[in-house]
């Protein structure tokens, strides 16, 4: 636990976009099998699909909020959009599994995730619980290299959390105060940059 609180502090995490804070509950994010670990670089054609979010609380009558936030936007040196919202998804349920869009199952679940067949109809079924507040945006950067926080919340219930207004110049520690969601309860982050030889203008996200 404090080797994955260090990384966070290392990586200016903590500083930047949260308040020091204790793990609570286990969070995994995976684009294509891959998982998110804490510094580790993904290149923006691997996570243009949003990713698979596993949620592990003891409590199964607890509620969860997930925000996906970039505190490098518009580049690292001059992060005049920070933080740019990418996704929030609210009322995810306590020992949730794996989400996808706004697709969420039970862990036990998980055990049979190769039968492809049966797993598109538990997603088929699953597919009311949660809700996804902010549509995913998948990360653009051109300028440097970008990180990608991913920040879970506990709320105290089923809540209604609103959509705001725009996605630039969100603010995590705000957003948590509003909605009156404490300190966060697990966090992780990679980093992105653009891939040579990619064409075109676009604003770096």
């Amino acid at each position: 636990m404090q080797r994955e609180r260090d990384s966070l502090v290392v990586g200016r995490v903590v500083g930047d976009v949260l308040d020091p804070f204790e793990r609570k509950v286990q969070l995994r994010v995976t684009y294509s099998s891959r998982n998110v670990t804490n510094g580790y670089e993904f290149k923006p054609s691997a996570v243009v699909e949003q990713p698979i979010v596993e949620v592990g609380s003891s409590d199964p009558s607890s509620f969860f909020t997930l925000v996906m936030v970039n505190p490098d936007a518009p580049s690292p040196s001059d992060p005049t959009l920070r933080e740019y919202l990418h996704w929030l998804v609210t009322d995810i349920p306590g020992t949730a599994g794996a989400t996808h869009g706004k697709s969420y199952n039970n862990n036990s679940m998980i055990m049979i995730s190769h039968l492809a067949y049966m797993i598109s109809l538990f997603f088929h079924f699953f597919s009311l619980l949660g809700h996804e507040v902010v549509s995913y945006e998948s990360p653009r950067p051109s300028l440097g290299i970008h990180r990608f926080v991913f920040v879970l919340f506990q709320q105290q219930g089923s809540q209604t959390i609103y959509a705001p207004g725009w996605r630039q110049n969100f603010c995590t520690r705000d957003f948590a105060e509003l909605y009156n969601l404490g300190p966060p309860v697990a966090a992780v982050f990679f980093n992105c940059q653009r891939e040579s030889g990619s064409g075109g203008r676009r604003m770096p996200m």
